[in-house]
Parts: structure tokens; C-alpha cells; sequence
């Protein structure tokens, strides 16, 4: 949702929020889910990233995001699972970081075209 300028004032709200929350509340991880919390947050940052390039660019659509969002989260964290199941759990972690750092700075880049047109 934007204001009526076009600004993204629910979504900046909410990353704010989120900020404080994390710095005051100091949630901890469990200690099975530890190796995945790295590759579930760059998988997050990959979909913030391409929602804020597809917003730029007027093609946001919100449900396409959640999806996005919670699909790029569990499929990285499965990936890495079953690297994990097979013994070459630090190379599907890899993987997954390459391929995902790469649609981030991707996306990086588009955006970064459009706010500066250059």
C-alpha cells in the first residue's frame, strides 16, 4: 500500500517496527534451525528486492509478493536440508547464496537504474 504521493509508508512503517522489535526483543534461534537462518534471510532479502524492483517498475502486486516471499524462504531452506540429508550441506548453501546474491544484485542494479536513470 502507498500514500497518496506514492510513497511506501506502510512498508518503510513496518521495517522500522520490525528493526526495533528485533534490536529490543533479541529473539534467539534454535539450535537445529541455526544453519538455516542465513539462507532464509538472504531468500527474504531476494523477494524484498524484486518487490521493490517490480514496484518501481508498476508491476507490485502484494499477493505475488507473499507467495514469493514465503515460497523463496522454504524452497532455499529445503535445498539446504536436503544438502544437509546427503552430506554436501555447505554446497547447497553455497549454491543457494550464489544463485540468490545474484538476483539481488540483479535487482540491485535495476532499481538503482530507475531511481538515478543511469
Amino acid at each position: 500500500m502507498v500514500n497518496r504521493r506514492g510513497g511506501p509508508v506502510i512498508p518503510a512503517l513496518a521495517l522500522a517496527i520490525g528493526i526495533v522489535v528485533g534490536l529490543i526483543a533479541h529473539p534467539s534461534v534454535p539450535a537445529g534451525l541455526q544453519p538455516y537462518l542465513p539462507i532464509a534471510v538472504i531468500a527474504a532479502l531476494d523477494a524484498v528486492f524484486g518487490a521493490v524492483r517490480a514496484m518501481l517498475d508498476g508491476l507490485f502486486d502484494d499477493r505475488v509478493f507473499v507467495v514469493s516471499f514465503i515460497a523463496n524462504v522454504l524452497v532455499a531452506a529445503l535445498i539446504v536440508f536436503l544438502g544437509d540429508q546427503l552430506g554436501v550441506g555447505s554446497e547447497m548453501s553455497t549454491g543457494v547464496v550464489v544463485v540468490l546474491s545474484i538476483r539481488i544484485f540483479s535487482n540491485a542494479a535495476a532499481i538503482r537504474r530507475h531511481v538515478f536513470r543511469a
